[in-house]
């Protein structure tokens, strides 16, 4: 397995901890016993990163981590999403990848991170004042968007 690839799964292992609020957080967040629920991770992903990782790699894990939406930055212009998983899970998992570095960290205050005042659930557009999304209901704010039926029974 490529080492310089492990950071990922390394950052999404303690975002998963800080999200399920695992007691293992701690130790996690400071780079100990990490090695082994990695590997157990990658094992039950199905994952194999013996020819190294990337972006599909990183798709393959959100199809297994499917109660979980991976959402993943760029260091260098936090407003750009690198990756937004396809899930529609409020479970988010924030990463932070640095290119200079190559290095990805976890995301503990994402709104604090990328100095911005909101992000939008459906789509992960961060911003200061308004935003308009189709991937959120305009009358409800639920997502996925309401259908046209559903609609009418929106609360609002």
């Amino acid at each position: 397995m490529k080492e310089a690839f492990l950071c990922l799964f390394h950052a999404l292992l303690i975002a998963l901890a800080r999200v399920n609020s695992d007691p293992k957080y701690e130790s996690y967040r400071h780079c100990r016993c990490l090695n082994k629920p990695v590997e157990d991770l990658l094992n039950a992903s199905g994952v194999d990163l013996s020819n190294g990782g990337g972006l599909e790699k990183l798709e393959q894990f959100q199809d297994h981590l499917s109660n979980y939406k991976i959402v993943v930055f760029d260091g260098l212009s936090p407003d750009r999403l690198i990756f937004s998983g396809n899930s529609h899970s409020t479970k988010k998992l924030y990463l932070l990848y640095d290119p200079d570095s190559r290095h990805n960290n976890v995301i503990t205050n994402i709104k604090a991170a990328v100095a911005k005042r909101y992000i939008c659930n459906g789509c992960d557009t961060l911003y200061d004042k308004t935003h308009k999304c189709d991937k959120v209901c305009s009358l409800c704010n639920a997502t996925p968007p309401c259908t046209k039926d559903q609609a009418k029974y929106c609360s609002t």
